[in-house]
């Protein structure tokens, strides 16, 4: 993919996962997808998106710099919610959170096939419980 591409297929996957469009997601996530830290595969990423989403069924992902190179796009955001539900045994505190996310993302044949990345859950942790 050119870099004008691989920045369109990004600001897709943004609009996918602001709309909160898991069938969208999916379809731009190679099935075999690896996630540094994390289980591999498109369910195991998309199950740990449904938690979050039902934990705050008002997050958004905001682009604040997006780098490309090569087949890799960098990608730093900002993200926000309304704690609603249960997340990560937390009953819901209605507390707004935000937190800034740092993503590497991999793309072939127009999926992610491989992410690293922080999107800082000890800081979202903390503003829940703090």
């Amino acid at each position: 993919m050119t870099p004008d591409a691989l920045r369109c297929f990004f600001e897709d996957w943004l609009d996918a996962s602001n709309r909160h469009d898991l069938a969208a997601m999916r379809e731009l996530l190679a099935p075999e997808v690896r996630r540094a830290g994390a289980p591999a595969g498109a369910d195991a990423w998309l199950a740990d998106v449904a938690e979050l989403l039902a934990a705050f069924p008002d997050y958004r992902w905001k682009r604040i710099q997006l780098v490309v190179e090569e087949d890799r796009v960098a990608a730093h955001l900002r993200t926000r919610g309304t704690h609603r539900g249960v997340y990560r045994g937390i009953r819901p505190t209605g507390r707004h959170v935000g937190v800034a996310a740092f993503g590497f993302y991999r793309v072939r044949n127009g999926r992610i096939v491989e992410y690293a990345g922080s999107d800082d859950e000890v800081a979202l942790t903390a503003q829940l419980t703090g």
